[in-house]
């Protein structure tokens, strides 16, 4: 009777109970070390964002003082031919390459590729990209095109009667910027964000303006 009702009983033996433990722990260890590489890969990702971050906004352009208007002609259906305005780095931050670009045969706009700072001029009316523009340093300076920190530049839109061959902002713009018209002029940098300058002529043109 015992033969009968026995002798087909199997059991786990020592070793199979070994083998399903090293499975589980091969598997737990599989699961454990793909959610530790995810961490470690998002924990790398978020510490690039924060740099590439940081290093956008050192990169930075702050406008110093106010924004000057030279007139190309004077009076309520006057024009502008220059804009004239300083900028410093921001907080401090890495130098910015202010090599001016070449004239453009009295177009008003920037002629080759030396320029690494790009200045848009955006109105109502028009869209224009690269104008030509040269710069100036002001105080204490080391000498070369580099804006470093502590250093202010003194950045002209368009050329002047001594400029051979640029042309001024009124070459660049149809329509001219006259009266009574808000614009934006859009400074980009090699890195860093842009800076965008937006002013309003006013009823009057004069020589010489300060656009508040």
């Amino acid at each position: 009777m015992y033969n009968k009702y026995f002798k087909h009983e199997k059991g786990i033996t020592g070793l199979e109970t070994a083998i399903i433990l090293i499975a589980f722990v091969v598997v737990a260890a599989v699961f454990a070390y793909t959610a530790l590489s995810a961490g470690l890969f998002s924990t790398q990702k978020a510490q690039e964002a924060v740099y590439s971050g940081l290093k956008e906004a050192q990169s930075s352009l702050e406008l110093k003082g106010g924004v000057i208007a030279t007139a190309n002609n004077t009076g309520a259906d006057g024009t502008i031919k220059q804009i004239t305005f300083a900028v410093t780095n921001v907080l401090g931050g890495e130098p910015i390459d202010f090599t001016a670009p070449d004239a453009g045969a009295t177009t008003g706009l920037a002629s080759g590729t030396k320029n690494k700072v790009v200045i848009n001029y955006i109105d109502q009316n028009q869209e224009v990209d690269n104008l030509y523009w040269t710069v100036t340093t002001m105080g204490a300076d080391n000498g070369n095109s580099l804006l470093d920190p502590g250093e202010k530049f003194q950045v002209t839109i368009g050329g002047n009667s001594t400029t051979t061959g640029a042309g001024n902002l009124g070459n660049a713009l149809h329509p001219a910027l006259g009266i009574n018209k808000t614009f934006s002029i859009v400074i980009m940098t090699p890195a860093g964000a842009v800076v965008t300058i937006e002013r309003t002529t006013p009823a009057y043109i004069d020589a010489i303006m300060n656009l508040r």
